[in-house]
């Protein structure tokens, strides 16, 4: 294979200079190509889509979007070539496995030369065996990363063969709208390939169902309004019903509020 590229995401500036000079200092033993710089999530996800990186050196904790769900959203997202992933992290507790996110390997900061030529000559090894991004993960051992939340800060929307970050925290409400959820927020819309049913499974601390088809966020709700009678949609009869509906912030459009739900988005604006 050719020299592995390598991109180096990490939000500290000293430390991507620290990285960047131990692989310049590497180089007789372990050759590769330093092919960029990324100091959030957003700016990682753009580089890995121009700069196709063969292994990514990903600090752990970053504002915003920490490595661990960045990787997570690499791993989801099976269009976009998938790097293998080595986690630069000043932790030494850990809880979780990083094969779930397809991490190859962690390195503690301040990191060594030597740890970190070894780690990349592991994959290069591998990968030169043909391994696939999947079997090169089994072949390592099990390695621990800290403990964070699993609850994603951000969504992630492949447009245009870009993957674009949502934070969680603009988002109004996501509505299913036949094979796909529209995810709404104040400024657009954005097509996610997941079910709302996954959705609020994750994230019921910040979304709540308020029909069938519409999960709303907690916060953007600031009251309800009575809507006109009509048919029960969630019944097999004609019923003729008073309805309500949702208000939220930065939002014109109304969403109803089935029976079911009624009584707990009531008592949310109480």
């Amino acid at each position: 294979m050719n020299l592995p590229k390598i991109l180096i995401v990490d939000d500290e500036a000293p430390a991507r200079q620290r990285l960047a000079m131990l692989l310049s200092d590497i180089q007789t033993e372990c050759p590769c190509v330093l092919i960029g710089e990324a100091a959030n999530a957003q700016a990682a996800l753009d580089s890995i889509a121009v700069g196709r990186p063969d292994i990514i050196l990903l600090d752990v904790q970053m504002p915003g979007m920490n490595g661990l769900e960045l990787a997570q959203h690499l791993a989801r997202n099976s269009q976009t070539q998938q790097p293998a992933v080595i986690f630069i992290t000043a932790y030494d507790e850990y809880a979780l496995k990083a094969f779930e996110v397809h991490a190859m390997d962690y390195l503690l900061k301040p990191v060594r030369a030597s740890r970190l030529a070894e780690a990349i000559l592991r994959i290069v090894r591998l990968r030169i065996a043909g391994s696939s991004p999947v079997e090169l993960k089994s072949e390592m051992a099990p390695v621990i990363l800290p403990k964070l939340p699993t609850a994603r800060q951000c969504f992630s929307v492949l447009e245009r063969n870009r993957i674009l970050l949502v934070p969680v925290a603009d988002v109004l409400f996501l509505k299913a709208e036949q094979k796909y959820v529209t995810l709404h927020t104040k400024a657009r819309s954005y097509l996610l390939e997941e079910s709302l049913t996954s959705i609020e499974e994750e994230m019921v601390i910040s979304l709540v169902r308020v029909h069938r088809n519409a999960l709303v966020s907690r916060l953007a709700i600031v009251g309800v309004e009575r809507a006109p009678h009509s048919n029960d949609p969630e019944h097999d009869h004609e019923k003729l019903t008073e309805s309500w509906q949702v208000i939220l912030r930065d939002c014109d459009e109304r969403l109803p509020i089935s029976r079911r739900q009624w009584p707990v988005i009531k008592a949310l604006v109480r």
